[in-house]
């Protein structure tokens, strides 16, 4: 029995010659594997751009075995991106909220809060002409919510991130220098987009503190590698 769908294309990887297997967070599945055929071919560069990170398809597929790989019968892009292809600073912060989420939400069930959530923000992400730069911050602090290891305060999260590292080897820095960010990151779970975070260095040491958090809770996290690309992309003061 076919279903539709909505869904959120986290990542693909290539497959055999001219194919992709690509990982889709739907709104009716959870997340789910695909395999799609043909879209690496020479002339089909339209359909490869279709599976790029967060875009957002309408979608008819076949069900599967619990973590088994299926096929997606028809799809098709309903809200095409208006700025993020052509802002290389949000295209990195997608790139690596892809990212994060694909490494962080895996349940292959339904789960309509957290899809809105993501689709929402992507909605809202794109629409942004200016003002976006704390964005991920944002987005980083409500996924935890709904990952179940949502931020009390902001002395919960530098408690466990000195606790585990010991009050060092985080950013070269100290405990005392890890505790300065405390402030900043308080106004960040108070205020969200409107926090007045004072500089680029602030926000890269809080992308850090966030991603460590992350890694504290979920196993297997490991190495964020887009991590590196989005602190150089926003190296800005």
């Amino acid at each position: 029995m076919l279903v539709k769908t909505r869904g959120i294309v986290l990542n693909f990887i290539k497959f055999r010659e001219s194919s992709i297997i690509v990982r889709i967070y739907t709104e009716e599945l959870g997340l789910q594997s695909y395999v799609v055929n043909s879209v690496r071919k020479k002339g089909s560069a339209s359909r490869i751009a279709l599976f790029q990170p967060f875009t957002l398809l309408e979608m008819v597929v076949y069900p599967s075995a619990k973590g088994g790989l299926t096929r997606i019968s028809e799809y098709k892009c309903y809200y095409p991106f208006s700025t993020v292809p052509y802002d290389i600073r949000k295209s990195s912060i997608l790139l690596f909220l892809s990212e994060v989420v694909a490494r962080t939400v895996r349940e292959e069930e339904e789960n309509r809060p957290l899809f809105g959530f993501l689709h929402d923000s992507m909605l809202y992400f794109d629409q942004q002409k200016a003002g976006f730069e704390d964005f991920h911050l944002v987005f980083l602090v409500q996924l935890a919510s709904y990952l179940g290891f949502g931020i009390s305060s902001a002395d919960e999260v530098i408690s466990q991130v000195a606790f585990e590292t010991g009050g060092s080897n985080f950013l070269g820095t100290s405990l005392m220098q890890i505790q300065r960010l405390e402030p900043f990151l308080q106004d960040l779970l108070q205020k969200g987009a409107a926090a007045h975070l004072p500089n680029g260095k602030v926000r890269r040491e809080l992308l850090h503190l966030l991603v460590k958090y992350f890694q504290l809770h979920v196993d297997q996290l490991g190495e964020i590698k887009s991590l590196a690309v989005l602190s150089e992309v926003l190296n800005e003061p």
